[in-house]
């Protein structure tokens, strides 16, 4: 018989929480990580000092959602993924069939929440519209009103799962709105009973039936699979992220679900988050504008190595962790060639991708000359008709709501603390390194 989501995590917690408290018991002065000067300094980069079981990014794999590379989830539902991110295992199909219909009536956007968007000055950037709304639900939060009832610390996963299904319910639908609010694009589109959550989205975007230039072939199903592909592949990217760990942060402090992924999505909207895939875009327009087209492979060589000798980059090329092509990049290709492979800016992504980690490795000063996934995201939202840049950003926040909210419930299930490092003073530092 098929479980709901609640009934399978309620299964695990006990051998989560056993296994949390047995690593405590035995291990609890084991180190694991020591922090250098530049670390500290430095955003406290590669300090192992947080656990986050949701998923891992290796140098050498890039991301693994619960043991399984990305590379071999794109087929996958977004739905299919929350799912995963919670439990550590993939639903039946009836088990997806029933998840699928409790969001669908978790589904109903408050009234005033679209007040309050609409009220908005014209000009109001589209994540602070997005987050806006998130904080405005909080109103929703049955966290909240359990936990001023009296609640057993064990069972604060539960209304945790509650406000999270229910953020999941309507963040697409909010972020269409917004989309349409914002942009102009005329009446709302109420969410469809019969559509998954990334088919909805798509049609609630009103992108579903693009104008076609003479030449181009699609149909809604296409542009419904980039959709679950981008959700997907931007769904969760272990803890230490800014956004992860800003709502694992403020999750900590037994602040609800709305707050926490508002404040989360405050982290992703910063440059040097979420906006990348709007600024690469933005590179491959202007490369494409200066060579009057998609350039040549021999073009875009001497652009890059005119761009390098300038003292700039090549966005969406590096990582922070990857010393390997980003799979999710592998994946947004494989979909291009699909799909568009006949695309101009599509094209100039794929020749850039021929061209320009080689010049990087000649050029010799990038640890990682391999592209992310933000190198080519933006090409298939784009080809799609999505061209609002600012929006991009929105797209992201709702596919990386499924890895903040499943952090949360099982931060929650597990009895995980308040987040409270020890900062110290520059004087002490100085003082610790003298001593060595």
């Amino acid at each position: 018989m098929a479980k709901t989501l609640k009934q399978r995590l309620a299964e695990q917690i006990p051998a989560l929480r056993e296994e949390r408290a047995a690593l405590m018991r035995d291990h609890r002065d084991k180190v694991i990580s020591q922090v250098t000067v530049e670390q500290a300094i430095g955003g406290m980069r590669g300090v192992k000092g947080m656990v986050c079981d949701t998923s891992v990014v290796e140098p050498d794999t890039g991301l693994v959602i619960r043991n399984i590379p990305i590379k071999d989830l794109t087929e996958a539902m977004p739905e299919e993924i929350f799912w995963l991110l919670l439990t550590g295992e993939k639903p039946t199909k009836e088990e997806l069939a029933g998840f699928q219909k409790e969001l669908k009536k978790a589904g109903k956007v408050p009234d005033y929440v679209w007040k309050v968007l609409k009220a908005m000055p014209k000009t109001s950037h589209p994540m602070v519209m997005l987050d806006t709304a998130i904080l405005a639900m909080e109103n929703e939060s049955l966290f909240r009103k359990r936990y001023d009832k009296g609640m057993p610390k064990q069972d604060y996963w539960d209304p945790m799962l509650d406000d999270a299904i229910r953020i999941l319910g309507t963040i697409h639908t909010i972020a269409a709105g917004v989309y349409r609010i914002r942009y102009k694009k005329g009446a709302l589109i109420k969410p469809s009973p019969k559509l998954d959550w990334g088919a909805d989205y798509c049609r609630m975007l009103g992108i579903d039936n693009p104008k076609l230039k003479k030449g181009e072939k699609f149909n809604k199903e296409d542009v419904y699979a980039m959709m679950r592909l981008y959700l997907v592949l931007h769904s969760d990217h272990e803890g230490g992220n800014v956004s992860a760990n800003t709502c694992h942060t403020v999750g900590s402090a037994l602040s609800d679900a709305y707050y926490a992924v508002s404040a989360g999505l405050n982290g992703l909207a910063g440059p040097l988050h979420g906006l990348a895939n709007q600024e690469c875009l933005g590179w491959i327009l202007e490369t494409m504008k200066k060579f009057n087209g998609a350039p040549t492979e021999k073009q875009l060589e001497d652009y890059a190595w005119e761009t390098l000798k300038s003292g700039k980059v090549v966005p969406g090329y590096g990582h922070a962790v990857l010393r390997i092509t980003d799979p999710r990049f592998d994946a947004f290709r494989a979909f291009g060639h699909k799909y568009m492979p006949n695309d101009p800016v599509f094209l100039t992504v794929d020749r850039v991708f021929n061209v320009v980690p080689k010049v990087l490795k000649e050029h010799g000063k990038a640890k990682d000359p391999w592209p992310n996934v933000d190198a080519g995201s933006g090409a298939l939202l784009y080809y799609y008709g999505l061209k609002e840049f600012q929006y991009y950003t929105v797209l992201f926040s709702v596919s990386r709501a499924m890895g903040m909210l499943a952090q949360l419930v099982i931060n929650r299930a597990l009895g995980t603390p308040i987040t409270r490092p020890k900062s110290v003073s520059t004087e002490w530092l100085k003082k610790q390194v003298l001593k060595v």
